[in-house]
This record gives C-alpha cells, sequence and structure tokens, in this order.
C-alpha cells in the first residue's frame, strides 16, 4: 500500500522514531504515524479519523506482565498488562464499534486460522471471540484468517533456530507430530491489499490464507536445521512435561515458550474445510479465489534463515570468507 497512492495513518503505542523503519515502505508523505492507547478511546478514534477502511492487526501471542508492589513478602508480584481477552476481544470490538459509529466504510480484521471456541488453546478462543465481537458490531467487515506466517521476522522458523542458539535443547511437544501449513508474510500481504482496491467485493466475507503444503513441526525442526547447519538436541517430551517446563520460561521479557504456546504446538493449525468445501462456499474464500499463489517455505525461507550459519552465508564458499573466518571442514557431512 505504500505505493499504490493511499495514505496510511498507523497507530502505535510508542513515538514516531519507534516505527520511522517503516517510513521506506512508503510514498513520501503517505505514512502518519498517530499515537494511542487501546484503553483511551478518544485516542482510537483519532487514528481512525476520516479513513476509508481500516485494517486491525492488533494481536498478542502472549499476556504481556509487568512487576508491582504488594504490602506483604516477597513485596513485589506479576500482573498481567494486556490479557488475551482485551487484546483480541475487547480492542477488536472497540474498533469495530468505532468504525460503526464514524460511518467508515469497510473494516478489516486480520484474525487466525487456528480461531476455534472449544480450543485448549485461550488465545485460539479469544481470536473466535474476537471475529464475533467483530461482526456483531460491523456485520460487513472483512475476516482474514490466516496460518501460521512465516517470513522475516516471524515466530515459526524463527524460534527453531532461536531455540538451537539459546536452549540447552528444542522441545517437541508430543514427538514433533501436531500438524501446521504456514502461510508467506507476502502473500497474506497480497490479499489484504486485493481487499483494499476493491473492499466492496468482500465485504461480510472470510478470506483462509494457507499455504500449499502441511508439515509437522519434527518435519519444520529438520528443515530448518538443514539451512542453519545447526545441530541441536531434539527432545521429543509429553505436552505435560513441555507445559511444566513453559510455567517457567513464561517469565522471559519475551517469551519462547508459554503454556498457551505449547497448547497451539500440540494441536493441528490447518485449514478447518476441504478443498471440495471451499470451493461450495459463498462466504468463506481462500488466497486462490483472490489469485494469489502461496509460496513454498523452501522458496522463502532459505533468505531470511540462513543468518543463524555459525559464520555466515558466505562460509560455505571457497575464498577469503572461509578462510579467515571458520574452517570449511565444520560444514562437511
Amino acid at each position: 500500500m505504500g505505493a499504490n497512492g493511499v495514505r496510511t495513518y498507523m497507530g502505535n503505542r510508542g513515538d514516531e522514531f519507534e516505527m520511522r523503519w517503516l517510513k521506506p515502505c512508503f510514498d513520501l508523505g503517505r505514512s502518519k504515524f498517530v499515537f494511542y492507547s487501546s484503553r483511551d478511546v478518544p485516542s482510537m478514534r483519532e487514528v481512525i479519523g476520516d479513513a476509508d477502511i481500516v485494517i486491525n492487526l492488533v494481536g498478542k501471542y502472549y499476556e504481556t506482565k509487568h512487576l508491582t508492589e504488594v504490602a506483604s513478602f516477597p513485596y513485589i508480584k506479576y500482573e498481567t498488562n494486556f490479557s488475551f481477552q482485551e487484546a483480541n476481544v475487547d480492542v477488536p470490538r472497540t474498533i469495530a464499534e468505532l468504525c460503526t459509529e464514524m460511518q467508515i466504510d469497510n473494516l478489516i480484521h486480520v484474525s487466525s486460522l487456528a480461531a476455534d471456541p472449544d480450543s485448549e488453546s485461550e488465545w485460539a478462543r479469544t481470536k473466535f471471540a474476537g471475529e464475533q465481537a467483530v461482526k456483531e458490531a460491523y456485520p460487513w467487515a472483512t475476516i482474514i484468517r490466516p496460518s501460521q506466517i512465516f517470513g522475516y521476522e516471524d515466530r515459526l522458523l524463527n524460534w527453531f533456530a532461536w531455540m538451537a542458539r539459546s536452549a540447552p535443547f528444542v522441545p517437541l511437544v508430543d514427538e514433533g507430530e501436531a500438524l501446521t501449513q504456514p502461510v508467506y508474510m507476502n502473500n497474506v500481504a497480497d490479499v489484504i491489499s486485493k481487499v483494499v482496491d476493491e473492499p466492496e467485493l468482500y465485504e461480510g466475507k472470510t478470506i483462509d490464507c494457507f499455504g500449499p503444503a502441511d508439515y509437522s513441526y519434527k518435519e519444520l525442526a529438520q528443515f530448518v536445521y538443514d539451512i542453519t547447519g545447526q545441530d541441536p538436541y531434539l527432545l521429543e517430551l509429553p505436552k505435560p512435561i513441555v507445559k511444566a517446563l513453559s510455567e517457567i520460561t513464561k517469565f522471559q521479557p519475551y517469551p519462547m515458550l508459554t503454556p498457551d504456546l505449547v497448547e497451539i504446538m500440540s494441536m493441528d493449525y490447518t485449514p478447518k474445510m476441504t478443498p471440495q468445501e471451499y470451493n461450495d462456499s459463498q462466504d468463506i474464500l481462500t488466497m486462490a479465489d483472490m489469485g494469489v499463489e502461496p509460496t513454498t517455505i523452501e522458496k522463502g525461507a532459505f533468505e531470511y534463515l540462513h543468518r543463524f550459519r555459525r559464520g555466515g552465508h558466505f562460509i560455505l564458499e571457497g575464498g577469503y570468507h572461509s578462510q579467515h573466518t571458520y574452517e570449511r571442514k565444520v560444514w562437511k557431512d
């Protein structure tokens, strides 16, 4: 959208300098950063302003917490700052209500393919509740439901690489047998861009975005380490044990593992309908209906995972880099 003449207002909770890295994505004067708080409705109203289309990308994969003082020992405790309920349900509902109140032409709400009222994951349950809240407040909203997204800053393929670098072992929940069908970030962006170009065609529709193939988490781990050259200890553990470990790691500033993430990694993150059911549906579309060809992880992942190689990308080639960094024998089978 940065180069198609659209003027974009981006709500953020920091300041303009925190988001300045986005400016080169837009033509000069086409981007504006507006401070807001999700607990301050007037500030949210200012972000929306006189927009024709609103895109809600607010979400969090873990509940943020902070330390607060208490009167008794140990005098501090962890307190939830933004819960799943607030991030995934209350904020989208407020945005949808404001869009109705301010007579905004179109609303695009980005949810998740895992949204399910009966899921063991609270995140997935609140994602579903958020969809319902948006539809109730703004019935003609377009719902985008991507599968797990892979791309430069993803928390899927990068997760395996970071775990191999920072943890003594990489846990595979229930032997890593659960399936996921990841979708490339550019494909989801293309879908949203197409909706922005012709929003009236997709009013009240749901668009499911998923990749061309499914993989188990164990297969994804092997795929990542084939690229990065890392050789971590893959430990296949039952879900209760991994969940117990996550009760400790959840206190990290940016937790790599939380109890809710363990639930997600133990369930299939795949389309809920068969190809024929999608073909027959008028209200639930796919990327194929949008003319977007899904990108495979084999094509899209190398360009950002190779940075995890010991010695960098050029270590596999002869010449100066291999002679002055590490011996090439490190990479021989």
